[in-house]
């Protein structure tokens, strides 16, 4: 296990199957049930350098009273600063391994964040309690059974004006998941467009993933 952890902390920082625990490169596979261990790893300061979480959410402009759900939120990396940035709305943190979604609520009431939700997500379903301004998934596309079927079903948890903002590793990335399970924008552009959904906007601040926002609708 030291030399997981070792390992997990010289790639940066993702996950087992299913969209859990995810945003973090190469922890792949493994079991988080130890989340006070893990969140050594997740929420690393070295990992700000490659991830620009603040630049990330400065390009997704919410206003302060925007719903998010963060799918995939392990340790609230971005659920964190998502709260921050959003005091009058909310944040779901959506997991589907149950010590990341006990560590994440227990962070959140430590914090004094009663903005943030953590929540208890199927691998098939996020299980949102109600309609988001925007849904965000980092380094976890790639680990999403049946997705076209899963961004069908999302589409009911978004609202009128609701977005999808995507981030995952690029083909050529140094750090990420092995290669042959990464998926190129190309592909998710397709999958998403044939799951409804419309590319609006594609950002180039990350230097090892792309960004892609979607809305529901035909152009």
């Amino acid at each position: 296990m030291k030399r997981d952890l070792l390992l997990a902390a010289i790639a940066g920082v993702l996950v087992l199957s299913g969209p859990s625990a995810a945003q973090s490169p190469d922890t792949h596979r493994h079991r988080f049930h130890d989340a006070d261990k893990w969140s050594t790893v997740f929420d690393d300061p070295k990992r700000d350098a490659w991830q620009k979480p603040h630049d990330v959410i400065a390009a997704l402009g919410l206003p302060p009273d925007a719903v998010v759900a963060d799918i995939g939120s392990g340790t609230g990396y971005f659920a964190v600063r998502l709260a921050h940035r959003v005091p009058k709305g909310r944040v779901f943190g959506v997991d589907t391994e149950p010590g990341m979604v006990k560590h994440l609520a227990e962070r959140a009431k430590r914090e004094g964040l009663g903005n943030l939700v953590s929540v208890a997500g199927a691998p098939d379903d996020p299980r949102l309690p109600e309609k988001v301004d925007l849904v965000l998934l980092v380094n976890v596309y790639h680990h999403i059974a049946e997705r076209e079927d899963y961004f069908r079903r999302l589409r009911a948890s978004l609202k009128p004006a609701g977005r999808i903002a995507v981030i995952d590793f690029r083909e050529d990335a140094p750090r990420g998941p092995p290669k042959r399970e990464r998926v190129s924008a190309e592909r998710v552009r397709a999958e998403l467009g044939r799951a409804g959904y419309t590319l609006t906007g594609e950002h180039g601040i990350l230097p090892s993933q792309h960004f892609l926002v979607f809305r529901p609708g035909k152009p």
